[in-house]
């Protein structure tokens, strides 16, 4: 049987609903700073779905935005201050940074408690001891897309393509975090497909079309295509969806998978960040 599609876009919207409901009984209204350098249209894309969902469950979102000519230093420095502002709580750079800048000194001087995006070493250690509470939006988000099939990731293989701080490398640590066994592959793994065709779970999101095809994938596998292309003018993702949807048996989207999920986690970080702040 063809696989089951996972509605990110649905279950997205039960997380911003819940969200919703939490911001209304908060005395106050969380801020949530979205620093952007630089006029990037897919970055200035990005930004607004994120802006447009902070103002659907009631969060105010500060857009600060700097030219892509701006010194680290001076960067740096706007961070600080935003991190001394007492009334914003969550602080979310928005990648990638310009070329020139260095991104991991940029993002390690955002403060832990308002690092919604999870990025800094604090919070990527404590993930590592076991703690999840400002966990990277998008494993977060994948984390519960898996949770909706009713899967137990006790025991699971689960096979990551893609090894940044951004998805692969905060993934494998939810994944041990339940007990799965690991495996991560990437641009320099010599055979993808020997380690893609014996997990009963793959993460895909390396930004390559039809990078994942049916026979690399095991029979009755979960996938989860968080990638990024473009195919004849159209946005997919990783997997090549129609040969892999009848070998999987559940399989996400590309649009209306992982990205929804990815805005709705980040909603739920800069709430989390603001209770937090408020104890």
């Amino acid at each position: 049987m063809p696989a089951k599609l996972i509605d990110g876009k649905g279950i997205a919207a039960k997380v911003l609903e819940a969200a919703k409901s939490r911001v209304s009984g908060l005395s106050f209204k969380p801020v949530l700073a979205v620093v952007l350098v630089g006029e990037d249209p897919a970055s200035k894309l990005y930004v607004q779905k994120k802006q447009d969902a902070c103002e659907n469950v009631g969060i105010e979102s500060k857009l600060v935005s700097f030219p892509e000519t701006i010194s680290q230093q001076d960067l740096i420095a706007k961070i600080e201050a935003l991190n001394s502002d007492e009334s914003v709580n969550g602080i979310l750079v928005q990648l990638p940074l310009p070329k020139g800048l260095d991104r991991n000194a940029v993002l390690e001087t955002v403060s832990p408690s308002k690092d919604v995006d999870g990025f800094t070493a604090e919070n990527l250690g404590l993930l590592a001891l076991g703690v999840e509470e400002m966990v990277s939006c998008t494993p977060k988000g994948i984390i519960k897309l898996i949770e909706s099939t009713g899967t137990d990731l006790k025991g699971k293989n689960c096979c990551i393509v893609n090894h940044s701080i951004v998805v692969g490398r905060p993934l494998a640590q939810l994944f041990l975090n339940r007990n799965a066994t690991v495996s991560i592959i990437h641009q320099f793994t010599k055979d993808l497909s020997e380690f893609t065709k014996n997990a009963d779970v793959v993460i895909t999101a390396a930004g390559v079309s039809d990078l994942i095809k049916a026979d690399m994938v095991k029979d009755g596998a979960i996938v989860i295509d968080a990638g990024i292309a473009r195919k004849n003018g159209k946005l997919v993702g990783d997997v090549d969806f129609e040969a892999v949807k009848e070998v999987a048996s559940f399989i996400t989207p590309v649009p209306g998978g992982v990205g929804p999920m990815t805005v709705a986690c980040l909603i739920d970080n800069t709430i989390v960040a603001a209770e937090n702040q408020r104890r």
